[in-house]
């Protein structure tokens, strides 16, 4: 089609562009690690012909089972539910997940969904195994609706206290979200495309990383889930869903 731009939302789209071409520029939106994901050189001199903004979802997969702590001191056991359809950025979800457990003194459960089936499978295996919490890893399978709704309905079925790394998650009933705004996410990658449609190569523009991350806490879930949620918590958060 001679497109002047690609726009390529998320990690696996990202690897497709960069495998489909090498001279049309490409920017990356809410793509979790872009260097170790092999997109890019750096953040700073990206080179080539891609770059864009970074979700940091990697580094923050720590975060969420430490938000999860948080909000249940006693938690031991978490099920993270992820994708290995999705296997690049996943798998590096997956290990940063792992490496915050071991941190924080919680054993991980993981449990694999490749489709809708795969999801009430692994919600039948959470509750056999007796899990404490859950962490949704963020992947199209899961935020495309009416999947949000349905997981988080699951959890509270299950009394699964749970947390992902997208804000419609805590607003379709999950307990709590943590991300970057992928609003503004998205706003600053037009800003890539207007600067590239310009002049500017696409290797001479760093890639942006989010400088603030939104806590969304539901309340309403917390009550069905009979919890408590702490005070000090409430307080760090950017909203609560009453």
């Amino acid at each position: 089609m001679r497109v002047d731009v690609i726009v390529a939302v998320v990690t696996q789209a990202s690897l497709a562009a960069k495998n489909a071409t090498k001279t049309i520029p490409i920017v990356m939106l809410a793509v979790g690690d872009p260097v170790g994901a092999g997109l890019v050189a750096s953040l700073a001199q990206p080179g080539g012909n891609i770059t864009g903004t970074s979700f940091q979802n990697v580094e923050v997969a720590g975060k969420s089972l430490e938000l999860l702590k948080n909000a249940i001191p006693k938690v031991r056991v978490v099920a993270v539910l992820w994708n290995p359809a999705n296997p690049v950025y996943q798998a590096q979800m997956v290990k940063a997940t792992e490496a915050a457990a071991r941190a924080l003194g919680i054993q991980l459960r993981l449990l694999a969904a490749r489709d809708a089936n795969e999801v009430d499978k692994a919600f039948t295996t959470m509750t056999g195994e007796r899990t404490d919490a859950l962490v949704v890893i963020v992947d199209p399978l899961f935020t495309a609706a009416p999947t949000p709704t349905r997981i988080a309905a699951l959890a509270v079925t299950s009394r699964l206290p749970s947390i992902s790394a997208f804000r419609e998650y805590a607003e379709a009933g999950g307990l709590m979200a943590y991300a970057a705004n992928f609003a503004e996410r998205g706003r600053r990658t037009a800003v890539y495309v207007d600067k590239i449609l310009k002049g500017t190569r696409p290797g001479d523009l760093p890639v942006e990383q989010p400088t603030t991350f939104d806590l969304v806490i539901n309340s309403k879930t917390a009550k069905a889930l009979g919890l408590t949620i702490p005070q000090t918590l409430l307080l760090r958060a950017d909203e609560v869903i009453q």
